[in-house]
């Protein structure tokens, strides 16, 4: 059909059949080569052998939500409703084109932060939407927005805002001033916030996430995303949920039931134990990942990279021009052959790829001696 004709097969697959195909060192896909805590595991295994196999029911395990809920309101005082405003999902993915897929008439406009997530894009032509993108911009070794560029974007057939902080591609996590300002819009303009906050608990120095829906106001119109994925170093599990407001976690839900009805009942039993018993495991992670962080930009400044220092998630964002080139996804497509490594070009989350086009992301949730071997031979470049 004409409106998903622009979408291929996504980058994260191509670059890593690629580093399969060249035997590269893939630091192109977010995902970590460890596994999460070990008793979180167990679970897994000993649902898989109680028999837990069958159909949970279709907005999740009871005990699933009811820890969802309970992990919102002692992390940001946000109370939600386990039995209606609580549905679990096959992952953040699925839970954010439900999302777009109940809540947006065709024609409808939602806007995005530009780079954005692929599916994003897939999601709102998909519900035959029209995205706009607002830039997100190099301000002061960070990326931002341009509060004048997201009031310009809004317009009678806007419908959402699709926030994701901590962000990926960029790593960047949105303050409260920033924040503040996309609800003041959503206010105004009384529209629905869509928020993807897989790497909440991923942010580093100090650094803050704060949901959106905790400003005044928003609870009441965010449908909030977030999953075990990213969190709990289980990206196969491929387990998230919405928290919103009933009217609309029930829209999405009508939507979900008919995509994958429900999700693995496993995983669900295992994550309730997780967000219960598992934090400080989730804390001691961040620690690690924040060192990875500073090994990996400390190698590729070496390399000869400019690099931004990410304030969350698992990605660095550098510019390549230093090097002396000019195109990402030509030096992506090259960089196995050039250095045995493969990265993700930025330009292919942009509305507007000649924005994104000198960046590079790199993955930096490896174990310590791939991140070594990585840099070492990305000095080749230099």
């Amino acid at each position: 059909m004409r409106r998903m004709r622009e979408f291929g097969t996504t980058v994260f697959a191509t670059m890593t059949k690629l580093a399969v195909e060249t035997g590269s060192i893939n630091l192109g896909q977010g995902f970590p080569d460890t596994d999460g805590p070990e008793r979180m595991l167990e679970r897994a295994v000993e649902a898989v052998r109680s028999g837990l196999n069958q159909y949970p029911p279709g907005p999740g395990l009871p005990e699933l939500r009811q820890a969802v809920a309970e992990h919102r309101k002692q992390w940001y005082g946000l109370a939600y409703d386990p039995d209606g405003e609580v549905l679990v999902t096959v992952g953040a993915t699925e839970a954010i084109a439900a999302a777009i897929l109940a809540l947006c008439e065709p024609g409808d406009e939602v806007v995005v932060f530009e780079p954005y997530y692929d599916s994003y894009a897939a999601a709102v032509a998909l519900a035959g939407a029209v995205r706009r993108a607002v830039t997100l911009r190099v301000d002061a070794g960070r990326f931002t927005f341009d509060p004048a560029e997201l009031e310009a974007a809004i317009t009678p057939r806007t419908r959402a805002i699709l926030v994701n902080s901590p962000h990926n591609p960029t790593g960047t996590v949105f303050t409260r001033e920033e924040l503040e300002c996309v609800a003041r819009i959503c206010l105004e303009h009384d529209l629905i916030a869509v928020t993807d906050e897989v790497y909440e608990h991923l942010t580093f120095d100090g650094v803050e996430h704060v949901p959106l829906a905790t400003l005044p106001g928003m609870r009441e119109r965010t449908v909030m995303i977030s999953s075990a994925g990213k969190t709990f170093s289980v990206t196969g599990w491929k387990t998230g949920w919405v928290c919103a407001p009933a009217p609309l976690a029930g829209a999405v839900q009508a939507v979900k039931q008919f995509l994958t009805f429900t999700a693995n009942a496993p995983w669900q039993a295992a994550v309730a134990y997780a967000l219960r018993e598992e934090m400080e495991w989730v804390a001691a992670q961040r620690a690690a990942l924040q060192s990875k962080r500073d090994r990996l930009v400390t190698g590729l400044t070496e390399a000869g990279f400019d690099v931004l220092r990410p304030a969350g998630t698992y990605f660095v964002q550098t510019d390549i021009r230093p090097l002396g080139f000019e195109d990402g996804l030509e030096l992506a497509r090259r960089l196995p052959e050039l250095a045995g490594v493969v990265a993700i070009p930025t330009q292919v989350f942009y509305d507007h790829p000649a924005r994104g086009r000198h960046f590079l992301r790199f993955a930096f949730c490896k174990r310590d001696e791939v991140i070594d071997e990585a840099v070492t031979r990305l000095r080749r470049l230099s």
